[in-house]
């Protein structure tokens, strides 16, 4: 489910789960953490790109893995904060390489990074008041990208919104066409890449330190809030009816 590549010191973790949208079931969430273990350990790496394969950047959590097992939802979900947090962690610069969806926790995965790359297409944002969800573990990672007010407006609104709309609103960093989408964060990313490596990975962790993203009791608790309301009827009924179309 997931498949590392590197070229030039410049590694690339990608999703892959095509045929499901890289949506994120339980064996998707463990898979990250793998992919992790394995970039983490990667003295040469000084640029990560977090892609997705297929059509889809990101489609969200597997609607299937919660309804068929709401318990487990919260064990999933704090291994999704936990796999948030150790992207953010990394000592050199992420980029998220965004086509078509990037939604909920696929939109948490966006905006957790560095930098992030998508077109004017593509489908971003959290419809997780929509289906009765709470999106407690996601909030954290927007409130830091765009802003405490904005992000309230977004959350609460629920949708989703284009990809053009996302960047405007501070989403993505970088805004390109479709076909130019793989070329364009390659050549960011060789750039990045010729960054001072200290320089960047001390400027990192300050720059979490400065903006709390290392709290990962608050991460935590997001993910409690989360799965509470996942495992209510409200959240069932309409994952249900939504699952059942």
């Amino acid at each position: 489910m997931i498949r590392i590549t590197e070229l030039n010191n410049i590694v690339t973790l990608t999703l892959n789960r095509a045929g499901k949208h890289n949506a994120l079931s339980a064996e998707m969430i463990r898979a990250i953490h793998v992919g992790l273990d394995e970039v983490e350990q990667n003295a040469d790496m000084r640029v990560l790109i977090l892609a997705g394969e297929g059509r889809s950047f990101c489609a969200g959590m597997d609607l299937k893995d919660v309804i068929d097992n709401p318990p487990a939802m919260g064990e999933m979900l704090h291994e999704l904060a936990k796999a948030s947090l150790r992207i953010r962690s990394l000592q050199v610069p992420t980029i998220a390489r965004v086509q078509g969806a990037a939604v909920g926790g696929g939109c948490g995965l966006m905006v957790v990074c560095d930098f992030a790359f998508t077109h004017p297409e593509s489908k971003v944002g959290y419809p997780e008041v929509d289906l009765g969800v709470c999106p407690a573990v996601v909030a954290p990672w927007l409130i830091k990208k765009i802003g405490a007010g904005k992000a309230r407006a977004m959350l609460l609104a629920g949708g989703t919104i284009s990809g053009k709309q996302g960047f405007e609103a501070g989403l993505a960093t970088h805004l390109c066409d479709l076909d130019d989408l793989p070329s364009a964060v390659t050549d960011f990313a060789e750039n990045l890449a010729k960054g001072g490596k200290n320089a960047i990975s001390t400027t990192k962790h300050w720059l979490n330190e400065l903006d709390g993203s290392l709290n990962e009791a608050m991460l935590q608790r997001g993910a409690d809030l989360s799965a509470k309301i996942i495992a209510g009827d409200e959240a069932q009924e309409r994952l249900r009816q939504i699952y059942a179309k």
